[in-house]
């Protein structure tokens, strides 16, 4: 425990008041400052982590980030060291698995820290951030197609229960690369408030496919203390910040479940008396949320990068609820999973028309991805808008009663649904693959209902031979 405090004075209190769920309170203090670690030792002899979340003028209010079963306030001392808490960091921490508070969990021994950072982060000057505007290649056509992600960017995935985040946020973390041999990409996975088969499911399928080899998994069980679950996000982007910055590493963080987070931010905000916002969560919540997500980003005079892939699931699909609603205002996209798309066999079941990314414009193109990109990507999602109101009416006149345009149409959305969202688990996919997939689809339009595409481009991309190969069941123009 030790080496994580870096100790510049010892303050000692036998004047713990009260234990109220993960917190102690501490009367008569002095000098406490807010995030300062310390431990608390009861009368067992059990030395337990504590942070500072509170001050007052003669008091101070700390979680116990190992819980706090069996403590009790009297003869519990508390010793305070005047610093937060500091992180071992070390490239050896690829293909660990540690806990939320940053211990292992492998039972292997912490490899030699070669730095100890501030796991809260230093804020990046906003003068140095440089435009995100290199994409990061996940092998999932829906992303890569239609919603690029970019270096440096927050793009999250909005799902529901019982869809397949934890699928996709798997195969992505396997999958995920960045383009050019010099370029080194690591994934810092921070698992946050997982059931045990989940926890399970990822260690399985991390250590089977070899993808633990190049990623920290960070995490945090439904059954750890809460108090952790608050800290689990920090450390692992603390660990990121340090691959990128010191390491010139590519870093993709993948939180999940960013809900769990938010539900201990309200627990612990509920413990403390605080007066709750918004369905109980605290006033102070999207500040809270933006302290960790805005610790994505690309610096000017470095070559590493911190990209973020936050996972939430949405209570009840609802979009407007505080947490989902929040995160979009804070981050540069979202990725909205559709259980219609679900139900009918669809995976990844991608709601087109809800999902976006925000910069992706300026990471895709010639020298990047490919000269069509961005037309393509327009292209698709118009068609497909217009594709669904052309369902809507076959359900209201007949598929018979359709024009042959509009049949075309018909077809294309179950071309684009089974075969460019539509994709296997273990199935990865380049830009190039992507894209000529999504031409495949598109051809079955006439190139005259293109107005996203430049004629020059349709030319060298359009596949005359699908058109001419499907019948229009006698339908005549």
């Amino acid at each position: 425990m030790s080496k994580l405090l870096e100790i510049r004075g010892i303050q000692e209190y036998r004047t713990v008041r009260e234990v109220k769920g993960p917190l102690i309170v501490i009367e008569r203090t002095k000098g406490i400052s807010y995030g300062e670690m310390g431990v608390v030792t009861g009368p067992d002899g059990e030395p337990r982590l504590i942070q500072v979340i509170e001050v007052g003028p003669d008091y101070a209010i700390a979680q116990v980030l190992t819980g706090t079963l069996g403590l009790p306030a009297s003869g519990s001392t508390v010793r305070f060291y005047g610093t937060t808490l500091r992180l071992p960091v070390s490239e050896d921490l690829l293909g660990r698995i540690i806990s939320g508070r940053g211990v292992p969990r492998d039972s292997l021994s912490m490899p030699p820290a070669e730095d100890f950072l501030d796991v809260n982060g230093e804020p990046l000057n906003p003068y140095a951030r440089d435009y995100p505007e290199e994409p990061i290649e996940t092998g999932v056509s829906a992303i890569d197609g239609l919603y690029t992600m970019v270096r440096g960017q927050k793009l999250p995935i909005f799902s529901g229960t019982g869809l397949p985040h934890n699928m996709l946020a798997a195969q992505v973390a396997r999958q995920a690369t960045v383009r050019g041999s010099e370029e080194e990409f690591a994934i810092v996975f921070a698992a946050i408030g997982l059931r045990t088969e989940e926890a399970l499911f990822f260690i399985d399928e991390f250590r089977r496919t070899g993808a633990l080899r190049r990623l920290v998994l960070v995490m945090n069980l439904a059954s750890d203390p809460i108090a952790e679950r608050i800290l689990t996000p920090r450390v692992a982007l603390t660990i990121a910040e340090y691959l990128a910055w010191q390491r010139d590493y590519h870093v993709l963080v993948i939180l999940s479940d960013m809900l769990n987070y938010a539900e201990a931010l309200r627990e612990l905000s509920s413990a403390k008396g605080e007066l709750p916002g918004r369905r109980g969560y605290p006033g102070y919540m999207y500040t809270d949320l933006a302290s960790i997500f805005e610790r994505a980003g690309r610096a000017r005079g470095r070559k590493g990068s911190v990209t973020q892939f936050p996972i939430l699931t949405m209570p009840h699909d609802d979009i407007t609820h505080p947490v989902p609603d929040l995160t979009g205002y804070i981050t540069e996209g979202q990725l909205v999973l559709s259980r219609s798309m679900w139900g009918k066999g669809i995976y990844p079941p991608f709601d087109v028309l809800m999902s976006l990314s925000r910069l992706m414009k300026d990471a895709v193109g010639e020298g990047k991805t490919r000269d069509d990109h961005k037309y393509v990507a327009n292209q698709l999602i118009s068609a497909y808008s217009r594709a669904l109101d052309v369902r809507n009416l076959a359900v209201l006149v007949g598929e018979g009663n359709l024009s042959w345009r509009e049949r075309r149409y018909l077809r294309f959305a179950d071309e684009f649904e089974r075969r460019f969202i539509a994709q296997g688990f273990y199935e990865r996919r380049t830009f190039e693959q992507t894209l000529d997939i999504a031409w495949d689809a598109l051809s079955i339009l006439p190139d005259d209902e293109f107005s996203n595409i430049p004629p020059e481009v349709s030319k060298r991309y359009y596949r005359e031979g699908v058109f001419k190969s499907i019948k229009d069941e006698g339908v005549k123009a």
